[in-house]
């Protein structure tokens, strides 16, 4: 799976995000090194995460239990 340009941002948790628009899909890497991916999310939900004041809080609402998400590394 190719990765989109990663963003870094500034989280206690997550380094780094992206978003291939192609397929809808989010890519999270987290500080432990861990990537996810969280599927069929639409851009203004990843817009909402890259602007959110707290990634993290921003993903435990509005992305778990709402996107279907992998560990891919």
């Amino acid at each position: 799976m190719n990765l989109p340009d990663m963003i870094p941002v500034s989280s206690s948790n997550v380094t780094e995000i992206g978003y291939d628009e192609s397929t809808q899909t989010v890519f999270v890497r987290f500080l432990n090194g861990n990537l996810f991916i969280y599927k069929s999310v639409p851009i203004f939900e990843f817009e909402g995460l890259k602007n959110a004041p707290s990634i993290g809080s921003y993903l435990h609402r509005n992305y778990k239990n709402v996107y279907p998400y992998e560990r891919i590394e």
